[in-house]
């Protein structure tokens, strides 16, 4: 009697693809004290993903957070971070042309915004003018070099750097690439936009990749770093 054929073993299935959790590889909770929600879901899904490419709307994007950077001079990033909502309604989502084009009122009025906490941007006439020039300082810029992202990213020559620190004791305030970009913005008239400024700025656009390397936040960004810039 012919003997039974073995059924065929079934391919095991795939494992699926793990979501990194707010949760997971929290070492950004003591270098930057992030522990609310928001906090983290920004380190574990935007800090150090580069943010370049063609278009207006990576522009804006650098545009905007020059500007938060800027604003966070002398307070914590924190501050900042729980009125990202309020900056982007007040200044018509960074859109360059048209901040470029508000008026001296327009300064005015947002001093005059009513609101408290995260419903109103730090009430700093400074800073809220900066905001105003440097767009038109972005916008120059781009026109001599094709964009504001290629201004910017010429600073660390088109490519993001990919640290390799142990630990977050390890990463720097400021580094030779944002003391050059600091002193040309400065050149350029450009408003707080000092070294330590320019750093953090790098760091939150992806110029560099300062998570830790044994972090799944350092592995997540990496491997987007390899895939768009090879």
């Amino acid at each position: 009697m012919a003997q039974k054929r073995p059924a065929a073993r079934q391919a095991a299935p795939a494992p699926k693809r793990q979501k990194l959790k707010a949760s997971e590889g929290s070492w950004y909770e003591a270098y930057a004290g992030a522990t609310a929600d928001y906090y983290k879901k920004y380190m574990d899904k935007e800090w150090g993903v580069p943010i370049h490419g063609p278009g207006r709307s990576r522009d804006n994007k650098l545009f905007e957070m020059l500007s938060l950077e800027g604003a966070q001079a002398g307070l914590s990033w924190d501050c900042i971070l729980r009125k990202r909502q309020a900056y982007r309604r007040a200044f018509d989502h960074f859109d360059l042309p048209t901040v470029a084009a508000y008026s001296p009122k327009k300064v005015n009025l947002l001093m005059k915004s009513p609101g408290s906490g995260s419903e109103v941007i730090v009430k700093n006439r400074a800073k809220i003018e900066s905001v105003l020039k440097n767009a038109k300082l972005c916008l120059e810029a781009a026109e001599e070099y094709g964009s504001f992202t290629k201004f910017l990213w010429s600073f660390v020559k088109g490519k993001p750097k990919v640290n390799r620190w142990k630990t977050s004791k390890q990463i720097p305030v400021v580094t030779k690439e944002a003391i050059a970009m600091s002193k040309e913005l400065k050149r350029r008239n450009f408003g707080f936009v000092g070294p330590t400024v320019c750093y953090a700025l790098m760091q939150s656009v992806g110029m560099v990749n300062d998570h830790p390397v044994n972090t799944p936040q350092w592995k997540r960004v990496n491997a987007i770093v390899e895939r768009r810039f090879g």
